[in-house]
This record gives structure tokens, C-alpha cells and sequence, in this order.
């Protein structure tokens, strides 16, 4: 019973991964709107049924597609900081990551311009609390505790840089492809001057 159970449990994760493969370039090409859950069971040849076996709904699979990138751009913000050699170049290094993240097409589409219609305004303001806010408050706390920062109020500072850096994320997002290169210079530029206004 155990074997049958594990390969019923290793056939349903293989599943779930495949329908958020899929719906994550459904959504990313067609939007939310314009992408039905019919359409993603069929691009892994699965039934209707299988997608309601994980997801109660079109807006439960996109909160499932939008938590996985955003796990993912956070991972990798943070990585890139804790492997850096001080406390600045760690939050440049983290910029960097995240103004990288934006330029990609699935990425910015998805986060900053379907999400609000698929999730809804609320809902997708306490996510990114969540996911964006709450990881740059662990990076500026230190940052002001250490003096590298001015004494300023650790949830002010970070909510600035917060609005700040969603700014750059939509501006990314909404640029054509043959400008995103220059639009992230641009706002690498200005985001480092206003953040080096902080330094101690």
C-alpha cells in the first residue's frame, strides 16, 4: 500500500507541476482574462477535474503561479545579499537581482500588471507586503542598526524604498523589450542615488 500510495503522491506532484508550467505561459502569453482553465488541463492532456483536484479555481491557480515567482525573485534577492562582501554592495547586489527580475517578460507581465486583475487590488497589495516589504525591512533594519544607514525609522525608510522599487518594477514591466535594457539603467541610477542619500 505504501508503494502504491508514494507513486499516486510522486504522479499527483508531478501534475500540480505541470499545470502551474503551464499556466504560467498560459497566463503569460493570453493574461488572465483570456486564459481558461480548459486551456491548461489541455496543454498537459489532463481533464478539467485534475485541475480542480489542486486548485479551487482560476484565481487559486494564478495566487499559486504568482506565489511561485515571487518565492523565487525573493530567494534570489536574498541570496545575492548574504553573499556579499558588506552591507552596501549586498543591498546593490540585491537591487541588481530584482531590477534583473522585472525585465523578464513572464515575471513583470504576471507581478505587475495581471496579478492586480486576478487577484484583485487588496489582495495583491498584501501579497507583495508579504513577499516585497517584508524582505526589505529585514535588509534596511540592519542597515540603520549598524549605523550604515541614518537613524531613521527602520518601517518608514522601508516602505519608501518599497513604493520606490515598485515604481521600477511596473515601469519595467509595462517597457518594450528593445528598451528594458536602457529603462533599467535608468532606474538603477536613480534608486542607487536615492538609497546612497541614506547612507550614515
Amino acid at each position: 500500500m505504501s508503494s502504491v500510495k508514494s507513486r499516486r503522491t510522486r504522479y499527483s506532484e508531478a501534475t500540480k507541476a505541470a499545470l502551474l508550467e503551464a499556466a504560467t505561459r498560459r497566463f503569460a502569453e493570453h493574461g488572465f482574462a483570456g486564459t481558461s482553465l480548459e486551456d491548461i488541463a489541455a496543454d498537459i492532456q489532463a481533464t478539467r477535474g485534475a485541475v480542480y483536484h489542486h486548485f479551487a479555481n482560476k484565481t487559486a491557480l494564478f495566487q499559486a503561479v504568482f506565489d511561485q515567482l515571487e518565492t523565487g525573485m525573493t530567494g534570489n534577492v536574498a541570496e545575492s545579499h548574504a553573499n556579499a562582501a558588506d552591507p552596501w554592495q549586498a543591498t546593490m547586489s540585491g537591487l541588481e537581482r530584482f531590477l534583473d527580475r522585472c525585465c523578464d517578460p513572464v515575471y513583470g507581465r504576471l507581478v505587475w500588471q495581471e496579478a492586480p486583475i486576478a487577484l484583485g487590488w487588496r489582495q495583491w497589495t498584501e501579497r507583495e507586503e508579504e513577499y516585497g516589504y517584508g524582505l526589505i525591512e529585514q535588509i534596511v533594519r540592519p542597515l540603520v542598526e549598524n549605523g550604515d544607514f541614518a537613524p531613521l525609522p527602520v518601517a518608514p525608510t522601508a516602505r519608501v524604498i518599497f513604493h520606490i522599487l515598485g515604481a521600477a518594477g511596473l515601469a519595467l514591466a509595462e517597457a518594450p523589450d528593445e528598451d528594458k535594457a536602457r529603462v533599467k539603467d535608468e532606474y538603477s541610477q536613480v534608486i542607487r542615488r536615492l538609497i546612497g542619500s541614506l547612507r550614515g
